[in-house]
């Protein structure tokens, strides 16, 4: 049955880092998650290469967009901004409680004991960015992976289409899941046609990886969510496995900040995500059901 959906008549005020001040014309959920976000403070220093360096967007600032998105869970991901420092996300993250998870950056030198510190904290995967990261590289897929996996963690990735492409065999082998962030970093004009997007489908239909419906106005050549051509791109991940999608705002929108993109509308971006799934069931699988299973929170109420 089709989502069901509200009008915009009561409209919040403007909010940091992100456009409009309506509430999305879909109903949310209770439980939703949304699993992709950053948090930054300028208290704690950027690492050395990092060039994506946004002004200071907190906990409390990313609360407001809970209320207006409807949303109750989040993911806590630590940015490009800090290498493998963690401070930032973990101090959100406690702020959090129970409704957070995060996903860190790591070397692979960590101790045991500073792995279980993190999962204490409500860690539950790492990310690998080769696309604007400034810690890591190819090499150390297999080593991040075999380091995390009595934990149960997942390794989230973050690459170009042409470096994924060659890569089916590796991922394969890895002993944790896999989660593709910003839809494999994959454009529309490259569904059904590049070899990366291949390997998602059918890495999606074997159950080992995950992808995140998050940062469509970062892979479209339109730098837009509204981007009809996007539509196409989540059905086919969701048509591939849809109890293997999570979708994420990713406030604050770095790229926005730093004058790359428009700062998108995080209530439309929700709508679209309505859009794709074009199902009350499918939408709550994506929005609760599904980031329940991945990051290991309570089971759903569904007193909505």
């Amino acid at each position: 049955m089709p989502a069901t959906r509200r009008n915009h008549s009561q409209s919040p005020a403007e909010m940091p880092y992100s456009a409009g001040t309506h509430r999305p014309g879909i109903a949310v959920p209770g439980d939703a998650c949304d699993c992709h976000l950053h948090v930054y403070d300028s208290d704690f220093p950027a690492a050395p290469a990092a060039w994506l360096r946004p002004p200071d967007a907190s906990i409390s600032d990313y609360r407001l967009l809970q209320q207006r998105l409807g949303t109750r869970r989040a993911v806590l991901v630590t940015p490009s901004t800090y290498g493998t420092d963690n401070r930032v996300m973990l101090n959100a993250l406690q702020a959090l409680g129970a409704d957070g998870r995060g996903v860190a950056v790591i070397d692979g030198t960590e101790s045991d004991e500073q792995l279980g510190a993190l999962h204490a904290q409500g860690v539950r995967g790492i990310r690998l960015n080769l696309s604007l990261g400034v810690a890591g590289s190819v090499e150390m897929l297999e080593p991040l992976a075999q380091r995390i996996a009595d934990l149960g963690w997942h390794l989230q990735l973050l690459m170009s289409p042409e470096a994924l492409a060659d890569l089916g065999d590796t991922l394969r082998r890895l002993p944790v899941r896999v989660v593709f962030d910003h839809f494999a970093r994959i454009s529309p004009g490259q569904s059904g046609a590049h070899p990366a997007h291949a390997l998602v489908l059918a890495l999606l239909r074997e159950g080992r990886a995950w992808v995140k419906l998050s940062g469509g106005y970062l892979v479209s050549p339109r730098a837009t969510t509204d981007d009809p051509a996007l539509t196409d791109l989540a059905r086919s991940y969701l048509e591939a496995n849809p109890d293997r999608i999570v979708w994420g705002s990713d406030w604050p929108h770095a790229t926005a900040s730093a004058g790359i993109h428009p700062m998108p509308d995080d209530a439309r971006q929700m709508d679209r995500l309505a859009d794709w799934t074009a199902d009350a069931d499918l939408f709550r699988r994506v929005l609760v059901d599904n980031p329940t299973a991945l990051y290991g929170f309570a089971s759903p109420s569904h007193s909505d």
